[in-house]
């Protein structure tokens, strides 16, 4: 597979997944009510929101939808479309899934080219591929008026860091960029479908203000330690055995030295 063909299959994945953000920012405009110019923003602002949070981030200029205004009529025609057939959409859920996870995985692709493109290493690669990848998302939800879905469940952000590590051993191990392309975006849409299957996220961190004041700072460490312990298999049953050994009764127990001078 040539250079061409490669680009044409990343061009391909590109158009499916801001097709795919845009409706569902539509759908998302349509919970919160808002005007046919919300929906049509709110879809803009999501499927290319990716792309210029990069470029902004890496200094690149012009930005993809200024450089292809055509990508920017396709988004505000699939915003459009999806208020007319709004009454298929949840029939056609799944499928929107897919197409995200889809668009994810070119959204990745895109970000890692770029970055390389651009000069930058590993870290920066990341940073391209994570910020393409996620921030569409979180404009959608902020301008929604909720917590992003990306930092609450589901592996979103870490299949985006997943994909990027393995690019990169690719690439340090010369592999065609062809095979690149199509191991990143397979592997990214696996980890993203399979998690939604199984319902796979980030351990999501809760503090509770009562629960904290009712521990001691003197034994916070202590109890946090305990709780951790008592998660383990089996560790009650060790705990138990270990308050079964009888502790040595300084009134009948003789002392080490005692011992010693017996001897």
């Amino acid at each position: 597979m040539d250079a061409v063909s490669t680009d044409q299959l990343i061009t391909a994945l590109f158009i499916i997944g801001i097709v795919a953000e845009a409706m569902t920012a539509a759908v998302s405009a349509g919970r919160m009510r808002m005007d046919l110019f919300g929906v049509i923003t709110l879809g803009a602002l999501t499927a290319l929101g990716g792309g210029t949070v990069r470029n902004l981030l890496l200094g690149i200029y012009p930005m993809v939808w200024v450089e292809k205004p055509e990508y920017l009529l396709l988004v505000v025609v699939a915003s459009v479309l999806t208020v007319r057939i709004s009454w298929l959409m949840y029939q056609l859920r799944r499928g929107f899934l897919v197409a995200d996870a889809i668009g994810l995985a070119a959204f990745v692709v895109v970000g890692i080219q770029t970055a390389i493109e651009h000069g930058h290493g590993f870290i920066i690669a990341c940073v391209a591929a994570l910020s393409t990848g996620v921030s569409g998302g979180i404009i959608r939800d902020v301008l929604s008026d909720r917590v992003p879905l990306v930092f609450r469940k589901e592996l979103y952000a870490s299949a985006a860091v997943i994909g990027t590590v393995a690019w990169w051993l690719m690439m340090m191990a010369g592999v065609p960029e062809w095979i690149n392309v199509i191991v990143t975006v397979l592997l990214v849409l696996g980890i993203r479908l399979v998690s939604l299957k199984r319902g796979w996220s980030l351990p999501v961190y809760e503090y509770d203000d009562e629960r904290v004041a009712e521990i001691d700072p003197k034994y916070a460490l202590t109890s946090y330690f305990y709780r951790r312990a008592r998660m383990v298999p089996g560790a009650r049953q060790v705990y138990r055995g270990i308050k079964r050994i009888r502790r040595p009764d300084p009134r009948t127990d003789p002392k080490p030295d005692e011992e010693a001078d017996t001897e």
